[in-house]
């Protein structure tokens, strides 16, 4: 039996989504083949070992508050090969075969807790590094991407000095590179979720999305709207990795928001995606050619466009650490062709533990 340690929480601003994935994952994960520890991550960066973890209180938050937690943390080590567990004054060593790092975003999707891994010889769920890193900053992957030929929207870059010292000036230039052709779209650079991301329509509105924008992070992509449908393709493998079907996304809202995203009951998914047979076959081709431009390994989730106007495929971004709730799209697209959650689990923990990350 394998000791799966699933990591959850964290530092970000989507740690309520991590504990959500989490929930999922502990509740599909099949328990005759693994021996599950539960390692959750406050929001102040406290580790805890939740033993014989509830799922229900992993996705509600209350874990944080139930008194069976045992500080945890893990060794860079390899002797190791695990977790250092402070109980009752003592320190014990506790062996982990595998990790699912479900950490969204800052400090588990951004190569940090990959570094960790990596240091201690753990095999993990996901991409390396390098991979991680790129593929959080959303202007390194519009900088690998550039060199695919795949398209993408066009974009230009702000950084927080330079709208520090001229906000105004700063919004100007960008306007000037984007040729003045709104709507635009304000996205901090290393953000998930939506979060902090704003569509703006004018120069007020770009001015307004910057300073939101760089709330989030020191920089900050501008790119162009692009009319069409938002689709979706779920990534597997290693070496040879493979596309599953697309999936649309239909919010009811301006944009695919954060509260779109987790909260509107209305927003639709449709699998397979509307639009053409030979379509869905450009966006699974493109997937892939993005994810192994990047040196993903593992899973992504890689998302594009579908123009109404004339079906052009238009690359988005990637999410290597997709969201697992019953909800999230990246199980679901699986799951229509066949692979169910607990497989899809099997399947990913066997793909981590082919030799190392990189």
């Amino acid at each position: 039996m394998l000791a799966l340690a699933v990591l959850f929480g964290g530092l970000s601003n989507e740690h309520d989504i991590s504990c959500m994935s989490a929930c999922s994952i502990l509740q599909n994960a099949d328990r005759s083949k693994y021996h599950l520890l539960p390692i959750g991550i406050t929001r102040d960066g406290r580790w805890f070992l939740y033993e014989n973890a509830d799922p229900e209180k992993v996705k509600s938050g209350a874990w944080e508050t139930e008194p069976g937690l045992v500080p945890a943390v893990l060794s860079p080590d390899r002797a190791a090969h695990g977790l250092l567990v402070m109980r009752d004054g003592r320190t014990e060593t506790v062996r982990v075969d595998v990790c699912f790092p479900v950490l969204h975003g800052f400090g588990g999707e951004d190569g940090t807790i990959q570094g960790l891994l990596t240091l201690a010889g753990i095999p993990f769920v996901g991409p390396g590094v390098a991979a991680s890193a790129n593929a959080m900053d959303k202007s390194l992957t519009k900088a690998v991407v550039d060199r695919t030929g795949v398209r993408q929207a066009a974009y230009d870059l702000a950084l927080r000095p330079d709208f520090a010292r001229d906000p105004e000036g700063t919004a100007r230039r960008i306007e000037t590179a984007m040729d003045k052709k709104y709507p635009l779209f304000v996205k901090p650079c290393s953000s998930g979720s939506s979060v902090g991301v704003a569509r703006a329509d004018d120069f007020d509105g770009l001015l307004a999305g910057l300073t939101e924008a760089f709330r989030w992070d020191a920089k900050v992509l501008v790119e162009e709207f692009i009319d069409g449908h938002e689709i979706e393709c779920a990534v597997l493998g290693n070496d040879d990795p493979i596309a599953s079907t697309v999936g649309e996304i239909a919010p009811t809202q301006t944009f695919y928001t954060f509260d779109a995203k987790y909260n509107d009951a209305t927003s639709q998914l449709y699998i397979p995606a509307h639009i053409p047979a030979e379509a869905i076959e450009t966006v699974r081709r493109d997937a892939i050619r993005v994810y192994t431009a990047l040196g993903c390994r593992g899973l992504s989730r890689v998302d594009f466009f579908c123009t109404y106007a004339d079906g052009e495929i238009v690359f988005n971004e990637i999410n290597t650490i997709p969201g697992f709730t019953s909800i999230s799209m990246y199980p679901k697209l699986f799951a229509h062709g066949g692979l169910s959650y607990p497989a899809l689990i099997d399947r990913l923990v066997a793909l981590a533990m082919e030799g190392t990350n990189g």
